[in-house]
């Protein structure tokens, strides 16, 4: 059993009960004053005893008292650091308690830390252990395996933890000690990476190691060691010696024997165990890489499949270990297995797939939404372009989930050790090269040439491999320079003239010239729709291909995106004269959008209840959100809340209060700004120059608003409103406030997520402060930047104000009522996240295309926590894995009547014909929860583009390719 010590350490090392939080610098010198200290992270060696008592070096603990273990103890600026940061550095795995390494509350992050920290000790010469992996005593390799041995027995029994979390577990069981065991494929890695470090002659071989591994890679190294021998230094010859006796470890030959033997040692014999003893019998060393991949892919899936119904623990983690057993020789036959026809190729990307959800990259039920699809391809002998390019598609796909699933485990643990460790971030690129994912994007990118090749389909971006991986999303041209962003874009200050490669774009993204993203995020976020509706060229790449692209990081460069989706990026010197024409002034013209004004109702200075508003008052008493809210509340009165709207007028009535130190109202400072603006572009002042004078003066008074003192009369009728309309006083009933204005849901321009919304508020006073928050909303940097290029008169944004009782839903997103990718006006594309606010800020959210009769996941989510709306207001962050679905059958079942009702009903009323909705909603406890509804607006310019038409391919889709055809 694990040791249940307790380490009194705020009785031994005098800690205070709430240590403050470090600083990133502090835990930077830290970390370095680890590395040159011979004890690192450690204070000194004692006996920890199983009494509790803890005892000298020299001072064992006697058997009368049960014995115990001697390790190293902590120095106390390790403990506050646990305390402040919640970091965990040269964990000793003994000393600890299950739940305290496995840290369940907080995502399992303490597991995570010990797989990060084994990663930056493998390569930089033990990090934080530097000379401290050295001090004899700090830990026993012999308890660390039995503590491991005993950790993973104990949590094997969850099945529920399995089931929930079968990529961690089978990643744990890699790093954790408890079977003698080691990372051979991470060593291999690391050694060749720190050799390549300090022989930059060496970096080729590394980079074929590192990223197209097979066994003649041990031929490259013993090559490059012969040549350069004389060359190197003792340690050098040292570290290639350590280097070559990994990699022959690593393909060494098949033990089926030993294999076997593991497999006899499990207790239960079940049909698991039966397909695992007729493999090990009947294949052998000689059985071609396709035969052992395709059955290895196969048994991984089985014992994902069977490992529950194990009743016995002990055999559960001998069955886990024997499946990363078989992932490790899968990755090395599956390198020698020679793709020659389409057929092949289509085989092995199926071998690949259960291989994938088979170790634990995809979800079981992910695999059942795409097999069926997959396998069909194989059972024709001729397919259509058509066919390819969905097979195409489906595969890349879940090249994507498979990443992602790396990403969702890992991602929130590297961002915060890579604050302070940079090399950290390199982490989840190694798991994802030691994994199927890794063979798995290779075969799918050589399918991707042939369609490509076959449709007549090609990218041109820049020179660089593997563009087959490149796709584009929204239609679009730009140029201006590129900025390529590799790790944490939150920070990143971004321009409207530039072109951005991001990892993953930040939530809140500011409009910028041209976008690339290695994930796409979902369909339906904000920034997609925004991207889509006004023309922002926006296409989806591999990790490996914003690498390649970062040498041209800083240059200036032309950017487009087709129709179907091919892609051209190219440097300003390559840009041929039809494309510089396209920046020219004269061909450059913008689509200048006035907000309609003459209607506007500013005489209306009441609160008003959503019931009394329709759609027709959108633009006039308040913007579309209440407008289109107040028009579903009558037409589906029982899935709309009830709400308040603070009309335009309100707002522009407080706006005639003096602003103070200004000697005017806030409604003159707003326009003498804007005059003052339109009289330095007449005097020929730089756009530059006029843009930070507006925002410098709107900045001032986004500030003064949400100073404004609150009319009286106003606050009086509110609470009476408030207690009226929601049953329960100001203070009793959390609520959102939703800002609404009159630039939203234009004909040409959406406006989606660019004000403040503001979550489950119930506080007295911070309801009231926050409707001078969302009113200032309509002034910042990135609500202002995204509409002033495209508004007449700024000047003339009102915002009203939604208000509406909080739904504590189980899941929510975003329906468009048309196909986004297949182009169809019957399809629906959905997308959904867990909690509240699901799908609108770009997180990795379950995206279906669903029809009347079907319904096709596009992709799953990957989004591990979410909020909840506590009834006490605020939110409350929970975390979530992925093993099932989050829409039910029954919910797609009310999605497609909700669609078919909001077609008829808004068609009717609005009398828009053929117009696509973007509707947010969501589902408590299985009821389906309308909370928005407006216009879905694409860039129709864009799409008629003729230079876009130019570069759009033309595609026989009805061309059949025999599957025996060469790649």
């Amino acid at each position: 059993m694990i040791k249940k010590i307790t380490l009194l350490f705020c009785v031994i090392f005098g800690c205070c009960l709430h240590a403050q939080e470090k600083t990133t610098s502090q835990i930077k010198n830290l970390i370095e004053d680890y590395k040159k200290d011979r004890r690192g992270p450690y204070s000194g060696i004692n006996w920890f005893c199983e009494n509790g008592s803890i005892r000298e070096a020299r001072d064992p603990c006697p058997d009368s008292i049960g014995g115990g273990i001697q390790h190293a103890s902590f120095k106390r600026s390790a403990i506050d650091l646990r305390k402040s940061n919640h970091l965990f550095f040269g964990e000793i795995l003994a000393s600890l308690t299950l739940q305290e390494f496995l840290d369940a509350s907080n995502n399992f992050s303490r597991l995570k830390q010990y797989q990060i920290g084994k990663y930056l000790a493998s390569i930089d010469d033990g990090w934080v252990l530097r000379r401290a992996q050295y001090y004899r005593g700090a830990f026993q390799s012999e308890d660390e395996q039995e503590w491991g041995k005993d950790f993973f027995e104990t949590l094997f029994i969850d099945d529920q933890f399995l089931h929930s979390n079968y990529f961690l577990a089978r990643q744990a069981l890699k790093d954790v000690p408890h079977n003698g065991d080691n990372n051979l494929a991470q060593d291999m890695r690391s050694e060749s990476k720190l050799l390549a470090e300090d022989i930059p002659s060496f970096m080729d071989v590394r980079i074929k190691i590192h990223g197209q591994p097979d066994a003649s890679d041990i031929a490259l190294v013993e090559s490059y060691l012969a040549k350069h021998n004389a060359k190197l230094s003792d340690k050098e010859k040292k570290d290639f010696s350590k280097l070559l006796q990994t990699m022959r470890e690593y393909y060494a030959p098949i033990n089926f024997a030993k294999l076997l033997n593991d497999v006899n040692l499990i207790s239960e014999k079940n049909y698991t165990i039966q397909q695992l003893t007729t493999f090990l019998k009947t294949y052998n060393t000689e059985a071609s890489p396709k035969t052992l991949v395709t059955e290895i892919s196969k048994l991984l899936y089985e014992i994902r499949s069977g490992v529950n119904t194990f009743k016995n623990n002990k055999d559960r983690l001998k069955l886990l270990d024997i499946s990363n057993e078989l992932e490790h020789i899968l990755l090395k036959e599956v390198q020698r297995w020679e793709v020659v026809t389409l057929e092949d190729n289509l085989e092995k990307i199926n071998a690949l797939v259960c291989a994938s959800a088979g170790t634990g990259l995809i979800e079981n039920w992910e695999y059942s939404a795409i097999e069926t699809k997959l396998s069909e391809s194989l059972s024709n002998n001729d397919l259509s372009i058509e066919t390819l390019n969905s097979i195409l598609s489906q595969a890349r796909s879940i090249v994507e989930w498979s990443t992602s699933m790396v990403k969702a485990t890992y991602q929130k643990d590297v961002d915060i050790y890579t604050t302070f460790e940079p090399k950290t971030y390199s982490f989840i690129d190694d798991r994802v090269r030691s994994s199927i994912a890794l063979s798995l994007g290779e075969t799918v990118s050589d399918l991707g040439a042939f369609v490509s090749k076959m449709s007549n389909i090609n990218n041109q971006v820049m020179s660089i491999d593997n563009q087959t991986a490149i796709r584009g999303l929204n239609p679009g041209y730009a140029f201006g320079e590129l900025v390529v962003v590799d790790g944490n874009p939150d920070n990143i200050e971004v321009s409207t003239d530039k072109i951005y490669i991001f990892e993953k774009p930040p939530h809140d993204l500011k409009p910028v010239a041209g976008i690339m993203t290695v994930s796409e995020g979902n369909l339906v976020s904000h920034v997609q729709l925004l991207a889509r509706n006004l023309g922002i060229p926006n296409t989806v790449l591999s990790y490996e291909n914003l690498k390649a692209l970062k040498k041209y990081h800083g240059k200036k460069v032309f950017y487009a995106v087709s129709n179907k989706g091919n892609v051209v990026l190219k440097t300003e010197s390559d840009m041929l004269a039809n494309e510089t024409a396209l920046f020219s002034k004269k061909e450059r013209s913008k689509n200048v959008i006035e907000v309609p004004i003459k209607d506007i109702r500013l005489d209306v200075s009441k609160v008003i209840n959503m019931r009394d508003v329709n759609a027709s008052d959108s633009g006039k008493l308040c913007g579309p959100k209440a407008a289109n809210l107040g028009e579903l509340k009558e037409l589906f009165p029982d899935q709309v809340v009830e709400g308040l709207i603070i009309p335009f007028g309100l707002f522009r009535s407080h706006m005639n209060q003096t602003m103070p130190n200004e000697g005017m109202s806030y409604w003159t400072y707003l326009n003498s700004t804007f005059a003052e603006a339109d009289k330095m572009r007449k005097n020929n002042s730089s756009e530059d120059k006029v843009e930070a004078f507006l925002l410098a003066n709107l900045k001032k008074l986004h500030d003064a608003i949400i100073q404004m003192p609150l009319d009286a009369d106003f606050k009086r009728d509110l609470y009476t409103s408030f207690k009226s309309t929601f049953g329960g006083k100001m203070g009793e009933v959390p609520v959102f406030l939703r800002s609404d204005t009159n630039m939203e849901d234009l004909k040409e321009f959406t406006g989606a997520g660019l004000n403040l919304t503001l979550f489950n508020i119930k506080d007295e006073d911070e309801i009231i402060k926050g409707i001078k928050r969302v009113w200032a909303s309509a002034y910042t940097e990135r609500s202002f930047k995204w509409r002033q290029k495209y508004l007449s008169n700024p000047e003339n944004v009102f915002p009203s104000i939604l208000i509406i009782p909080s739904v504590d839903v189980d899941y929510s997103g975003v329906m468009i009522t048309k196909g986004i990718n297949s182009g169809n006006d019957e399809d629906l594309t959905v997308a959904f996240s867990r909690g509240a606010g699901g799908a609108v800020d770009g997180q990795s959210a379950e995206t279906r295309l669903i029809t009347k009769t079907e319904n096709y996941l596009l992709a799953p989510a990957r989004q591990p926590n979410y909020i909840r709306l506590p009834n006490y207001g605020g939110t409350k962050q929970h975390y979530t894995s992925f093993e099932s679905p989050i829409l039910n059958e029954q919910n797609i079942a009310d999605i497609r009547k909700i669609a078919e009702r909001v077609r008829a009903k808004m068609t009717e009323h609005t009398a828009s014909v053929n117009q696509a909705y973007d509707v947010e909603f969501g589902f408590k406890d299985n009821k389906l929860w309308l909370f928005q509804i407006r216009p879905f607006v694409e860039n129709k310019k864009a799409k008629s583009s003729e230079y876009l038409q130019s570069i759009t391919p033309k595609i026989d889709a009805e061309k059949m390719v025999s599957i025996n055809t060469k790649l």
